[in-house]
């Protein structure tokens, strides 16, 4: 299995639904394309920062994202 992107968005955001994703006991790989963006010398306010998990945590993870969908 691979990884599947549940949220884009803000920095700040995407830390605090890693946070909550990873209290429920689910690892979590942010992917910073803001930072990546100006790192390179290419900044673009378009991109975003992803929150991936592992296929095999969907079913574990998906409570806490869908609750922190409703309460944003």
């Amino acid at each position: 299995m691979g990884l599947m992107k549940v949220f884009s968005g803000s920095e700040i955001l995407a830390l605090a639904l890693q946070e909550k994703i990873e209290a429920a006991g689910v690892e979590t790989t942010i992917k910073n394309n803001i930072q990546s963006a100006r790192l390179s010398g290419f900044p673009n306010s378009d991109s975003a920062v992803e929150v991936f998990i592992q296929e095999t945590d969907f079913a574990k993870a998906n409570p806490v994202i869908e609750e922190f969908r409703l309460n944003i």
